[in-house]
Parts: structure tokens; C-alpha cells; sequence
């Protein structure tokens, strides 16, 4: 690849609080979201400027949540170049798009924008993206999104903003009322089956004579907060790293669960926990209590 067909990369920007007063004005948080809205999937993009106090946005529908964030980035290089910016900040929360800018674009670029012989997912936004980064000096950092609100600093307070700024509102008194109800028990077959998946779910509901369509399932479990803060936690590093033990930290999710073994041993049944670590406790009988 010649030098005038390189992709320019990002660098890494310092912490937003690092920033002087006259670079604030070019720092940018980027997000987005989906969720499924009746019977179509819906994205949003948002950009916040914290010295501006102002929020842009884009939406559409058909895509998913990774799109709309890699469309926030897009979003911001637009602002960047009406605003005939020399330089921007970006931060964000999403590694996949701390580490597309900070040089995936480079090595997409070098393989026609191909991976594995196929075109690499939403290649005309890349591209787009990359065609952008030559115009301008633009530096991105990652925020950590799941922090405790006491250990919050500037930086993430501006990522809850463009977070809230993102999310697709959908007001239930829209709805019809038999949808309503259709959510409603939904909602009560995902918490009462584990917050299994959607196939999952379906099948617990149909063995019980409930009556419920993938799609409701599917809506129930994108807005589920708690399978939201199980994927998250399966970001973070495991307890054992680096040869010592973590403390534990903001967000982890400890899953707990247990089986019935066929065979009784000393006439005890046992409990199996996964925590990163395994630890078992004999117990006479698996009941509510015990697990």
C-alpha cells in the first residue's frame, strides 16, 4: 500500500478532566442504541457536547446497536467538519470502536476491506469514517460505562448524558392494551424461566400453556435490565488475573445455579457453584432454600 493510500489511525486522548479549556469545545461523546418497537427494530444515535450543552441525533430502523453507535461516530466527523474543527476528541464506551479507530481502519483498508474473503460488516460506513479521518487530527479514549456513582468523575457523567441521550423512548400509552398485556406476561415468562434467552423462554412458556410470539420475547429481552448487566459483566476481567486474585469489581455478575444428580452419594445431593472459581456444598435435598 503506498503512503498516500494509508489510513490515517486516531491516538489515544487523554482523560476528558486532562483536557484545557481550549481543546473542551472539540471533545465529543458518541452512543447508540436499539430496541424493538412493536414489530421493527429501531436504532439511535446520539452526540453530546459538553461545553455546547447540546445533544445531536440521528435514528432509523433495521439495524442494530452497534450500528448506531458506529453511526454516532459518523454523526460526530460530521459535526467536526460543518464546524471546520482541526481536531476532536471522542470518547466512547464501546471497544469496538476505540479499536476500529485506533487501527482496525488500517488493516480493513489493507485487505480491500475484506476479512476472510468477505466484506467486512457495514464497509461503506467504515469507509466513509476512514475518508474522514484525513481531514482532521482526531484522538479517541475509552470510557468505562459501569462505574459506582461515588468514583463518577466528569468524564463519565458526560457518557451517562450522551447515554440517556441515545435511548429510544417508547411511550405505553402508544400501545394497545392487548399488547400491553402481551408484555406484561412476557415479562413474567423471562424472570420466572432464569432470564433464559428467547428460544429459551418460548419453550418454558409453551410447556406451561402460555401463549407468547418470538417477537415480544425478543423485546422483552433487549430492555431486560438484568440480562443487560450480565453481558456487560462478562466484559470485565476475570476474578484470577495476572497470577493473583481481584477484588471484585463494579458490575460483575455471579451466576449461581445447581442439578439434581441421578446418583445419591452418602445420601447427600450436591449444589455446583461457578464464580470463576468452582465451589460445591453438599446438601440433603436442592430446594429454594438451599440453592
Amino acid at each position: 500500500m503506498s503512503p498516500e493510500e494509508e489510513v490515517t489511525h486516531a491516538e489515544e486522548a487523554p482523560l476528558y478532566n486532562k483536557l484545557t479549556e481550549d481543546e473542551k469545545p472539540y471533545a465529543l461523546f458518541p452512543d447508540g442504541s436499539c430496541r424493538i418497537v412493536g414489530k421493527h427494530q429501531r436504532w439511535k444515535a446520539a452526540v453530546w457536547s459538553p461545553t455546547r450543552r447540546v445533544t445531536e441525533a440521528a435514528e432509523g430502523e433495521g439495524e442494530s446497536s452497534q450500528f448506531a453507535e458506529v453511526k454516532a461516530i459518523q454523526l460526530a466527523l460530521d459535526i467536526a467538519e460543518r464546524e471546520k474543527c482541526l481536531m476532536l476528541c471522542l470518547y466512547t464506551d464501546s471497544w469496538m470502536v476505540a479499536n476500529a479507530l485506533w487501527g482496525w481502519l488500517q488493516q480493513w483498508k489493507r485487505s480491500n476491506w475484506q476479512c476472510r474473503g468477505k466484506p467486512i460488516w457495514a464497509a461503506p460506513l467504515w469507509q466513509d469514517i476512514a475518508a474522514q479521518l484525513e481531514k482532521l487530527v482526531v484522538k479517541v479514549r475509552h470510557v468505562d460505562a459501569h462505574i459506582p456513582k461515588s468514583r463518577a468523575t466528569e468524564e463519565h457523567q458526560n457518557n451517562q448524558q450522551v447515554d440517556q441521550a441515545a435511548k429510544i423512548e417508547v411511550a405505553q400509552v402508544d400501545l394497545p392494551w392487548q399488547r400491553k398485556g402481551e408484555l406484561f406476561i412476557a415479562r413474567w415468562a423471562h424472570d420466572t424461566s432464569g432470564h433464559q434467552g428467547r428460544d429459551a423462554t418460548y419453550r418454558w412458556a409453551c410447556d406451561r400453556g402460555v401463549d407468547l410470539t418470538m417477537d415480544t420475547i425478543s423485546q422483552v429481552i433487549h430492555e431486560c435490565e438484568t440480562c443487560t448487566a450480565v453481558k456487560q459483566a462478562k466484559r470485565v476481567k476475570p476474578l484470577w488475573y495476572g497470577g493473583r486474585w481481584l477484588k471484585y469489581q463494579y458490575g460483575e455478575a455471579w451466576q449461581i445455579d445447581y442439578i439434581t444428580l441421578s446418583q445419591i452419594c452418602q445420601a447427600k445431593r450436591y449444589i455446583l457453584m461457578g464464580t470463576g472459581y468452582v465451589s460445591s456444598h453438599p446438601v440433603v435435598a436442592s430446594t429454594i432454600v438451599s440453592t
